[in-house]
């Protein structure tokens, strides 16, 4: 029976055993099955997901264009410098960071001052850090982890670093730490500069030679703006940002959407801004392969860069250097000769364009820093500083005057005190000029002719005016509808001028018919000295008011250094508005200005009699209180000059404005201004026609001696 039991026993046994090899031979099966269709039908995807590689674009900034004078002379140029730069690749971590500043750190000094004293607290911190990751993660604990972001835990982590720990840096390291601190500034797969100032041939040569061993860093050459004129120009010619700096927050949007980088450097003011898009040239494009993990595989470039375009500007660098002299030395005289009369004189301006094509010759103003007790260029505030002008815009009153028919050619009015009620005596700076017509009137610089337009303008055409009475105004608009002509010329409105920001003057508020009539003489609105320039480039070129401008031509770029390549584009005069008047009457206006320069009696004579170049123009002296903190410190006048010449072919205008000088002196600042101004003009003109000549003459006595 026990027998049987095990023959049972024995025979169950190899069917179970079979029944397990079965199964294993099913799974294998099923397994060899699923591999063979992983392998043979989805092999391929599979196989392109492990080598997928990503296509990344990155634009390279180039150079600025530069900046020449109208002679060709070089004002904004690039000066080539090494640089070290960096490209970090993609998900690049903090450690790789550190590890690449630690071997760039052996061939580059960043001990600079300067550099070092702009290492920050937290820049230290987060190197501790990443030397101390793992000391420094403990000293969170898992409660204050809780409902944290990573960043906010990081954030926490370095403030329980302690002032002691980050205290004891040596030079080397700090080193380190500010060469990590350019490479954190770096945006994936875009160069950073790390060092572009003061790199030695050796840091150059040494990372050139190393580049194996510096994951990202490349030894190029980068370039820096350099102005051979020095400040000369300097306000007018603006700034560009640096590449810490990059571009303005403000627009970033407007930038990224031109394709900017958030590190560029670009235009911060002046012209610089002005002609950006044009400065800013063609960034080179390359697109890099990268796999999954970041890792640049290849590149290409797919746009070649193209650096900006030149700008050929309207401005004489030698005659804007003399400019400048004049400008700079006649201030200086007025404040030394009457030092306590002229302690609220700290400007003078000058504007010099060309009345009938719109080029601006030259632009100056200097400006003297009470608190520095130095002076500076601040060519700037002629055109963003309004004054009050004075007599200078009696040529407009006139026009307009003639124009409305409320005067007539050579019609004489009597020059005496006006008396009206409620209103101080109105009179001209001499009393009782006498019987004068429209252009005596501007010779002579009569208030009370100007005043009789005005009153006209307002309604009231009693003559001579009645003493003590009130005036009769008929027309409301008489206010507005003076302003409107003297906007033909330029003034109280935009010159039109290519530069990123003007004043378009100050517009008082007032409506009695003492504003009206001290409008007429130049005594209410505020201008700038380039509009009154522009206003006596209208007058003197016939009546067509053209837009001022800086630049004349601009010119593609080439290799070349300090070269000009071929013409991208001209910039033409621009007439803005024909004034509409009678060719007669702006003769006329014309004439008064002549006799203002040229005849005895005239306001400007006695500075420009002797001078070959028929000048014309108009004097303008404005009363003007001078307040500091709303306070009135003292009763000042402003004295301006505008000008043109010669008188019947007019190839240079100008406005000068010295404000703010004192009543008890009578130097003739703004005057010697004007007068040497022309004598330096017509003198260089002489001087350059005479080498021309000169130089024309060796060229045939040469071509003869080969004959």
């Amino acid at each position: 029976m026990k027998r049987e039991k095990e023959k049972k026993k024995r025979a169950k046994l190899p069917f179970r055993v079979n029944l397990l090899f079965f199964i294993v031979f099913l799974l294998f099966s099923m397994l060899i099955l699923q591999l063979g269709i992983v392998q043979i039908l989805k092999g391929e995807d599979f196989q392109e997901e492990i080598e997928r590689t990503n296509l990344d674009t990155t634009k390279i900034a180039v150079p600025r264009g530069e900046i020449y004078d109208v002679n060709g002379n070089p004002i904004v140029v690039n000066r080539p410098v090494y640089s070290i730069t960096y490209t970090p690749p993609k998900g690049v971590q903090a450690d790789d960071k550190l590890e690449t500043a630690e071997n760039l750190a052996v061939y580059i000094s960043m001990d600079d001052k300067e550099i070092l004293e702009g290492i920050t607290e937290r820049n230290k911190k987060e190197y501790w850090y990443l030397k101390n990751r793992e000391k420094a993660d403990k000293r969170l604990t898992s409660r204050e982890k809780e409902g944290l972001s990573n960043a906010e835990i990081y954030n926490a982590t370095l403030d329980k670093i302690t002032e002691q720990e980050i205290s004891g840096f040596s030079n080397q390291e700090l080193e380190v730490i500010a060469i990590k601190k350019e490479l954190d500034k770096g945006y994936s797969l875009t160069p950073q500069i790390v060092k572009n100032e003061n790199v030695s041939m050796e840091e150059y040569a040494g990372i050139a030679e190393n580049l194996n061993e510096l994951s990202g860093i490349n030894a190029t050459t980068d370039w820096n703006r350099e102005y051979p004129y020095d400040s000369t120009l300097s306000s007018m010619l603006g700034t560009i940002t640096s590449q810490e700096e990059g571009i303005p927050a403000e627009a970033k949007e407007t930038f990224v959407s031109k394709g900017y980088s958030l590190n560029d450097r670009v235009g911060k003011s002046g012209l610089e801004t002005q002609y950006e898009d044009l400065l800013r040239g063609r960034k080179e494009q390359i697109q890099y392969t990268t796999k999954k993990d970041g890792t640049v595989i290849d590149f290409e470039t797919v746009v070649e860069g193209k650096r900006g375009k030149d700008l050929v500007l309207t401005i004489d660098m030698e005659f804007q250097q003399e400019v400048d002299k004049i400008v700079l030395e006649e201030l200086q005289a007025a404040k030394s000769q009457y030092p306590y009369d002229n302690q609220y004189l700290t400007d003078a301006l000058a504007v010099v364009m060309d009345p009938k094509t719109g080029e601006l010759l030259a632009v100056s103003a200097s400006h003297y820093n009470k608190d520095k007790q130095e002076y500076e260029d601040a060519g700037f505030k002629a055109l963003s500083n309004a004054h009050t002008p004075g007599s200078v815009v009696k040529g407009a009153t006139v026009l307009a005057g003639l124009d409305s028919g409320v005067i007539s050619p050579r019609e004489v009015i009597y020059d005496r005190p006006i008396n009206i009620a409620s209103t101080p005596i109105m009179r001209s700076y001499s009393n009782n000029i006498g019987a004068v017509d429209d252009i005596a009137a501007l010779k002579r610089s009569s208030n009370v002719y100007m005043y009789y337009i005005s009153l006209r303008l307002m309604g009231e055409y009693r003559y001579p005016f009645p003493d003590g009475e009130s005036v009769q105004r008929d027309n409301p608009n008489a206010f507005q509808d003076l302003r409107n002509y003297f906007n033909q010329f330029g003034l109280g409105v935009s010159t039109g001028i290519d530069f990123p920001s003007e004043s378009t003057g100050y517009q008082g508020d007032g409506n009695k018919a003492g504003d009206m009539m001290n409008h007429g003489i130049g005594q209410f609105d505020q201008y700038t000295t380039l509009q009154l320039a522009q206003y006596a480039s209208t007058i003197g070129n016939g009546g067509y008011r053209v837009r001022p401008h800086f630049v004349k031509q601009i010119h593609e770029p080439i290799a070349s250094q300090n070269q000009l390549g071929p013409v991208y584009k001209s910039i033409n005069t621009e007439v803005l508005n024909k004034i509409v008047m009678s060719e007669d009457h702006i003769d006329r206006v014309q004439e008064g200005f002549r006799q203002v320069y040229q005849e005895s009696g005239g306001t400007a004579y006695k500075y420009f009699n002797d001078v070959n170049y028929d000048p014309a123009g108009k004097t303008g002296t404005a009363e003007i209180d001078y307040f500091e903190d709303s306070e009135k410190k003292a009763e000042t006048v402003n004295h301006n000059l505008i000008g043109y010449a010669p008188d019947n072919d007019p190839e240079i205008a100008f406005a000068i404005v010295v404000p703010y000088t004192g009543l008890n002196n009578d130097h003739p600042t703004h005057h010697n201004i004007g007068r040497r101004i022309l004598d330096t003009y017509f003198g260089l003109k002489e001087e350059r026609d005479e080498e021309s000549e000169d130089g024309e003459g060796e060229n045939e006595d040469r071509s003869g001696d080969e004959e």
